[in-house]
This record gives structure tokens, sequence and C-alpha cells, in this order.
């Protein structure tokens, strides 16, 4: 079953280059980040888990834990970190799940139930195991995105989405395309005009069901 916006994250116990963890406990009461790849030292899974890296400070700045995962082991994940950091200049502090029985690819459904992965298998063999889930504090998953091993994501995006994502957490307003921090935010429709003008003071009806606040 594939996990929806708004469903409840599967739970599991599995092992990271950290220890074991249950997921759930892992989150605790912060957001999360799940980011998961078809195999370790392989280019773009690199230069992907180096870019995650970089950006430590603004994951912690954002109340958010990443976690990375990969269909190799734990013997793996600690070789592959060394040219992580020597590619990216960052320290890897982020675990990484050992995934090489596809338990937790296939409870995200990253894979078909009944995929199965020989020994000696290549990044081709699991090349969709290359996605994202933003999960929030209360364990619902709030955006997923998958690539294709062509493409190597662009995490100044992913943590455009996440700050966008916490704005409007549990608020009645959107962003608009584009949107980056400190501009304008979209007021919902299940706000009529006094209501709108009750919450945010001051807006701008771009459209009668278009309107735009700096007061968020």
């Amino acid at each position: 079953m594939s996990v929806r916006i708004n469903d409840i994250v599967p739970d599991f116990t599995a092992e990271t280059d950290h220890g074991s963890i249950q997921f759930h406990d892992w989150i605790g009461d912060q957001w999360a980040i799940l980011f998961s790849h078809p195999k370790d030292f392989t280019p773009v899974c690199t230069t992907e888990f180096g870019a995650v890296a970089q950006l430590a400070d603004e994951w912690a700045a954002l109340n958010t834990k990443v976690i990375g995962l990969s269909v190799d082991g734990v013997d793996e994940h600690k070789g592959w970190k060394a040219d992580i950091e020597q590619f990216s200049g960052a320290k890897a502090g982020f675990p990484i799940i050992a995934d090489n029985d596809l338990a937790v690819s296939k409870m995200f459904d990253m894979l078909p139930a009944d995929a199965y992965m020989p020994d000696g298998r290549t990044a081709a063999d699991s090349a969709s195991v290359r996605s994202v889930f933003i999960i929030s504090p209360d364990k619902k998953l709030q955006l997923s995105m998958t690539y294709p091993m062509s493409v190597g994501r662009n995490f100044a995006e992913i943590l455009r989405a996440l700050t966008a994502l916490q704005k409007t957490f549990g608020q009645p307003i959107a962003t608009p395309a584009n949107w980056a921090e400190g501009q304008d935010v979209i007021i919902a429709m299940t706000l009529n005009d006094d209501a709108a003008k009750a919450k945010f003071g001051d807006f701008d009806a771009k459209l009668p069901y278009l309107r735009t606040t700096s007061n968020a």
C-alpha cells in the first residue's frame, strides 16, 4: 500500500550506521526527512548525501532530523561516508538505514511489493529507491517526491519546501509558486474577506479567490 499525504508513516525497527532505531521514536517531536538511495558508492547519490551534509545547520534551525536510506549494509554505509565527507567537505552526521532486505523500501512503496533483488544487484536494479519523504512531528507524511536515476535532487528546493510546510502547518494559508521565506502568502479560501481581515489585517485581493498577505 502506498503512503499518501496525511497518512501516518510506517513505524519500523532498522539498523543504521548509528545503531538500531525505532523510526517513530527516532523522529520524536521534530520534523523529519527520509531520503533514499539505490546503492552505496554511486556518483549521483554521493553528491546528494554531500548536499544534505552541507545543509546540517539549516536542518537544525528548522528543528528537522534527516536520515538516509540505502539498500546496502551498515559496513558499506560507514565506508561510503568517508567518500561523502571527502567530496562535500562536510561532516555526514546523519544516520543511514541499512535496507539491504528492501523492507523499508517496500513499506514506503518505493518498489513493487514483490520486488526481489539478487545478490550482486546494481543501482539500476533498485533505481526507484530515490525518494524524499517529509514527515511532521505527528508522524504524518506531508510531502513526497521520487526522482529518476539521471537527475540529482535539488536539496535547496527540499529545504524551501520544508520551510513552506512549516510556515503553513495548521494555518489557513498556502504558499504561491516559487515562494521563498519572507514573501507574501495566500489566504485560504475557507476564510471569507471579513474573517481574513480579522486574522491578517490588510490583504491584497489580486482576484476574488486569490488574496495575499505579508502578515501571516
